[in-house]
């Protein structure tokens, strides 16, 4: 029998435009001219919604507060963790002043339609990173006024990658708050994949591609060295893509042992990925997942649902049942897996 609460360290929400046009302030507050065109940018050239309604996979795109708390309930899972759709593309606007406003009316938006509902949602905010300093301050303010647990970084679309000196005041306020930074892609542009020209092949390598990029971008320019305090995750990618690059990082860090040439990271790149700072959420359909686990550790893995995207209740079920069932993992272990990892990674209390 299971002895504890199931988390959800990562589902979705999906933002509509005309809701979020009624949290928009400032100068932009009541300009129809704003739904002229989509609030958030494309996340690379197809539409999903075309896609879906041609395999007639959903119904509709719309997640509320009932609909979750519903699903959470069906599912037994004690709480989720809310996470955007569209925002994902956040990364790719150009302009920071839209970056600022828009973020912030998302994050209104998402603690009075989700998080006032019930402390069982929790949410990440959105983050202007275009704007380092303004993102510092969205990100305390969505952490000490609307009850969010951290904050999201994008995977693609900056025109800097998140190892850089520029993002390190966004570390400092995060280690400073005690709150999670995730990474969490989605969009495919700039990853090389405009070749590619089935949504199956893009969406196959643009979660992992983009990881890639900003993880040896962080440990390999010496954020985790910087700021010993920071806990990180990379979402919605699995784990089989870590021991590759781990190898990787390690490869080229012992080959020219130069400051010049590797940066500014003080250690072996997989020491980092060891020492469970770095999370990852768990794919029970991954076939390496046992390797993962051994490579490394137990400490750093837990489960996420990502309903409604490809997530539904019996698959939910599904997934959570191979966990618990999983030989060779004791109960300890699959209770790190389904609540405790996630507790710790985002700080919630027992």
């Amino acid at each position: 029998m299971r002895t504890f609460d199931i988390i959800d360290a990562d589902g979705h929400v999906y933002e509509k435009d005309q809701e979020l046009f009624e949290y928009l302030e400032g100068p932009y507050a009541g300009r129809l001219t704003l739904l002229g065109f989509p609030l958030w940018p494309s996340m690379d050239g197809f539409q999903r919604g075309a896609i879906y309604a041609r395999l007639n996979v959903h119904k509709s795109f719309v997640t509320n507060a009932q609909i979750w708390l519903d699903f959470l309930d069906q599912a037994n899972i004690a709480l989720t963790v809310l996470y955007p759709t569209s925002g994902l593309a956040c990364g790719f606007i150009r302009d920071p002043e839209w970056a600022v406003a828009l973020t912030r009316a998302y994050n209104n938006w998402l603690s009075e339609r989700y998080l006032k509902m019930s402390p069982r949602l929790l949410g990440m905010a959105l983050l202007p990173l275009q704007d380092p300093a303004e993102a510092v301050k969205e990100l305390r303010r969505a952490v000490t006024e609307l009850r969010m647990v951290g904050g999201v970084l994008p995977g693609a679309g900056l025109r800097k990658p998140l190892g850089h000196a520029d993002f390190d005041s966004i570390y400092v306020e995060a280690e400073r708050l005690g709150c999670a930074l995730a990474v969490h892609s989605g969009p495919s542009q700039g990853l090389g994949l405009e070749l590619l020209d089935k949504f199956a092949q893009i969406h196959t390598l643009a979660h992992p591609f983009a990881q890639m990029i900003q993880m040896t971008s962080v440990i390999m320019s010496g954020v985790l060295d910087r700021f010993p305090c920071l806990h990180l995750a990379f979402l919605e990618a699995g784990t089989g893509w870590v021991p590759f690059l781990m190898d990787r990082m390690d490869r080229s860090y012992e080959g020219r042992p130069r400051k010049e040439y590797i940066g500014e990271v003080k250690h072996k790149p997989s020491t980092y990925l060891k020492n469970s700072r770095i999370f990852f959420n768990v794919d029970p359909a991954e076939t390496t997942l046992a390797s993962v686990v051994k490579t490394i550790g137990m400490g750093a893995l837990f489960f996420t649902s990502d309903f409604p995207h490809e997530g539904n209740v019996e698959r939910c079920r599904r997934e959570i049942a191979a966990l618990e069932n999983w030989e060779g993992l004791s109960s300890e272990e699959k209770r790190q897996i389904l609540s405790d990892n996630a507790r710790r990674f985002y700080r919630l209390p027992d």
